[in-house]
C-alpha cells in the first residue's frame, strides 16, 4: 500500500514544502493539496517549490475541476512540472466544490469532467485533442506521463471514474462503503472493455494517532469532525438529486445528514468548523483512522484486502507532524508500499 499526506495551502507555502519533506523523510509516496484558488494559495506554484526540494514525491490536487482553469492551461502547468522534474504528478480532478461554489458558480456536470479527463491527459502526454472545437497540441512536451484519478460518491460518479480515470479518488474510509463503491468503480471498467485490476483506488480520510486514552480519543474525534461535515455537504447533492432511500445510494452515507443545517465555505475542511456538530461520534469513527497506531494498521489492512491501493492522510488538525511522524515509525512499515 502507497501513502499519501494531504495538506491545505495556507501560508507561509515554505510550511507546506517543510511537511511535505517530512512525509517524504518518513515513507510517503504522495503529497496532495486541496485547489481552491479564493480560499488557499495556488498549489501548482508550491508543487514546483515541493518537488525541488525532494526526491521522489509524487505531487498532485485532491483534487483540480474543470471549471477554473481552462484545460490546455491545467495540461500544460502539469506537463512543464513534469518536464521539470520527470513525471512526478498525478491530476486528481472532481466536478469542483469550494472552487466553483466560493466563486458563485455551480460544480461542472458530469459529461464536462469526462470530457476533460481525456483532454488533460492526451494534451499532457504530448497527444493532440480537441479544446472548444479546436485541434490543439503542446509540441514541446517529451515522453509526458500524467494520470488522472477522479473524485466520487455518487453511481453516475463512480461509473464514470471506472470508465474514464486512471485512478478513484474516495473520500472516506469506512470499509462497508469502500467495498461498495470500488466494486462500482471496478464494475463499470470492466463493463467498458478496461482491466479492473489497472484502475488505481486511493482512500483519503483524516488520520490522528492517540495514546489510548478515552480523552486522547474524544480529542482526535473533535479535531477531525470536519471531515464528516465535508464529506455530507457532497452527500447533501447526492440526496437532493436521488432522494432519501433511493437506493442509489446506500442509506448508510446518507442517514448521518438528517441534521445538517448548512455549510460555511470558510471553515471548510478545517478543525474547528462551527457546522460540522451534526456529525456524530460514530460517523468519524467510521470516516476516520483514530486510535492508537495498531489500530489504524488494522483498519488499513481491511481496506487494502478491499483493493485499496493508497491511504492518503488528510491532516488539517492540531498534531500534523506527530502524525507523520508515527506513520513512518509504525503504521507504513506494518503495510508495506506499492500496488
Amino acid at each position: 500500500m502507497d501513502f499519501g499526506l494531504v495538506l491545505q495551502t495556507d501560508p507561509p507555502a515554505s510550511a507546506v514544502v517543510g511537511l511535505m519533506r517530512r512525509a517524504e523523510r518518513n515513507g510517503f509516496r504522495y503529497g496532495w493539496t486541496f485547489d481552491s484558488a479564493v480560499l488557499w494559495q495556488e498549489p501548482f506554484v508550491i508543487y514546483s517549490r515541493i518537488l525541488e526540494h525532494t526526491d521522489h514525491l509524487v505531487v498532485g490536487p485532491m483534487v483540480t475541476n474543470p471549471g477554473t482553469r481552462t484545460w490546455e492551461v491545467t495540461a500544460s502547468t502539469f506537463a512543464t512540472l513534469n518536464d521539470m522534474y520527470g513525471n512526478r504528478t498525478v491530476c486528481g480532478i472532481g466536478r469542483g466544490d469550494s472552487a466553483m461554489r466560493v466563486a458563485g458558480r455551480k460544480p461542472n456536470t458530469l459529461a464536462r469532467l469526462g470530457e476533460a479527463i481525456g483532454v488533460i491527459r492526451d494534451l499532457a502526454e504530448g497527444r493532440e485533442a480537441e479544446v472548444d472545437g479546436n485541434r490543439v497540441r503542446l509540441p514541446w512536451v517529451r515522453d509526458g506521463r500524467l494520470p488522472v484519478w477522479m473524485a466520487a460518491y455518487g453511481p453516475k460518479a463512480l461509473a464514470l471514474a471506472g470508465r474514464e480515470a486512471d485512478g478513484f479518488i474516495l473520500q472516506l474510509a469506512d470499509p462497508f462503503l469502500t467495498e461498495w463503491m470500488v466494486k462500482a468503480v471496478r464494475s463499470a471498467a470492466e463493463e467498458a472493455g478496461r482491466d479492473p485490476g489497472e484502475v488505481t483506488i486511493c482512500v483519503a480520510a483524516p488520520a490522528y494517532v492517540t495514546d489510548g486514552s478515552d480523552a486522547g480519543l474524544a480529542h482526535a474525534r473533535e479535531q477531525c469532525r470536519w471531515f464528516g461535515g465535508m464529506v455530507g455537504n457532497h452527500v447533501a447533492d447526492l440526496v437532493g438529486r436521488y432522494g432519501e432511500h433511493s437506493g442509489m445510494v446506500p442509506d448508510e452515507l446518507t442517514a448521518y445528514i438528517k441534521d445538517r443545517q448548512g455549510y460555511d465555505y470558510a471553515h471548510h475542511g478545517r478543525a474547528d468548523n462551527p457546522d460540522t456538530a451534526f456529525v456524530p461520534d460514530a460517523v468519524v469513527d467510521r470516516f476516520c483512522l483514530i486510535g492508537p497506531p495498531e489500530a489504524h494498521v488494522e483498519k488499513l489492512r481491511a481496506l487494502r484486502e478491499l483493493g485499496v491501493d493508497q491511504f492518503a492522510v488528510y491532516a488539517m488538525h492540531d498534531a500534523r507532524e506527530a502524525v507523520v511522524d508515527a506513520y513512518g515509525e509504525h503504521v507504513i512499515p506494518a503495510l508495506g508500499q506499492g500496488r
